[in-house]
């Protein structure tokens, strides 16, 4: 047994003894090469890395664990703790740096929102716990939401069981409270499309006594919004641990009051006989969540902001050295709030489509991701490593020039 635990200590800590230390890392993880291995397990296994110019995408796998997060996971490895003991703590520790009354670590942000809504339903108690989905007799059991914000991701909500309720005006939603109403849900990244506002949203749970739930998934940068939403009066609000944030994929953050923070723990592991008991986050993703949130704040946001730009612009600029290449500079107004260029053309100057340069860049060595429908490429950069702008500026003129 110490054998292996000693081989899984220095599996993990291989990459920060060489010259990727934290101190080196202010803005971004470091690229791992084949040298901070002595096997490269992903060649091995036949499966294909690639320069990540697209985004914190899930089926992408999100983004990369600054090493200080590693070194967390890695000291959490060793050894044992009681599971509610480390949650406890954590859920402490990341409530008071973000300004809430409570907080857990979850297994990502659809968890988060499975967990709340569970808490919410059955109050924590542990035999009503035991009886969703199937059963929520004795419970309320609907959740209202703006049509406009239905999503698959809501399909966590119906995991409990609960019949979601679609509106479209204030007029709408005040009609539909009734005595089985549990919870208000936002999807806070389509806030401008909905007819009721986040801060109207707030206000009318507030006035009918029904808890209020803010999808906030990949909603950070900027770094307030981790805080801003509870303070406007949301009872629950969830992060995407694994993306902006840059900790374990497989963790997420739910905030809010202690009383549904408490509810949503009792229908989560380690209990049994819940629904949340697949959902299960490990002691090493519950420590490295919280170091990454630490390091999160510590973050210099202007520096990595002008990184971004500076990314983008080098990008931009070789492809519009393509004549009738037109790149176009965008940040989007909520979810993914970072600095982006969508990238179009000229179709009688520039005769590839856009799709085709896509699986182009996917196809060349190196490998590279962007997304973007049949009218353009689009390319953002804040999960990119330092230097990598310059490979996918050179590989996107060579394709759009026709030299790839």
């Amino acid at each position: 047994m110490n054998k292996r635990r000693n081989l899984l200590k220095g599996m993990v800590a291989l990459p920060l003894a060489g010259t990727f230390a934290a101190d080196a890392l202010p803005l971004s993880s470091a690229p791992i090469g084949s040298e901070d291995f002595p096997r490269d397990y992903f060649k091995e296994l036949g499966v294909r890395t690639f320069i990540n110019a697209a985004g914190t995408y899930t089926m992408l796998t999100a983004s990369l664990m600054h090493p200080d997060v590693l070194k967390a996971i890695n000291y959490a490895s060793g050894q044992f703790v009681r599971l509610e003991d480390l949650q406890d703590k954590v859920g402490e520790r990341i409530a008071e740096l973000i300004g809430c009354e409570a907080a857990m670590v979850t297994a990502g942000a659809a968890s988060a929102i499975t967990l709340g809504t569970a808490g919410v339903i059955t109050g924590g108690d542990p035999v009503k716990a035991d009886k969703i989905p199937l059963d929520l007799s004795g419970m309320k059991s609907e959740v209202i939401v703006q049509k406009s914000h239905r999503v698959g991701y809501d399909h966590a909500i119906r995991n409990c069981g609960a019949k979601i309720i679609e509106v479209e005006t204030r007029k709408d939603l005040e009609k539909a409270i009734n005595e089985k109403t549990a919870m208000l849900w936002f999807l806070n990244a389509n806030n401008l499309e909905g007819k009721i506002k986040d801060e109207e949203f707030v206000q009318i749970g507030k006035q009918y006594n029904i808890p209020t739930f803010n999808d906030c998934a990949a909603d950070v940068p900027p770094v307030e919004n981790l805080w801003k939403y509870i303070k406007m009066g949301f009872d629950l609000v969830c992060f995407s641990g694994g993306k902006g944030i840059r900790g374990p994929q497989s963790a997420g953050l739910l905030l809010g009051r202690k009383d549904l923070i408490a509810a949503a723990r009792k229908n989560a592991p380690p209990n049994g006989a819940t629904v949340g008991r697949g959902m299960k986050v490990n002691k090493e993703e519950i420590l490295g969540m919280l170091i990454a949130l630490e390091v999160y704040l510590k973050k210099d946001f202007q520096k990595e902001w002008a990184m971004w730009e500076s990314q983008v612009k080098t990008i931009s600029d070789a492809a519009a050295s393509v004549p009738g290449v037109t790149p176009v500079y965008h940040v989007p107004a909520i979810a993914n709030h970072v600095p982006s260029v969508r990238i179009k053309w000229d179709k009688t100057k520039v005769t590839i489509s856009p799709p085709d340069v896509r699986k182009a860049l996917l196809t060349g060595h190196p490998s590279i991701e962007t997304m973007g429908g049949d009218e353009s490429v689009d390319i953002t950069t804040w999960m990119l490593n330092p230097g990598e702008e310059k490979i996918v500026a050179k590989r996107l003129r060579e394709i759009l020039s026709g030299k790839g």
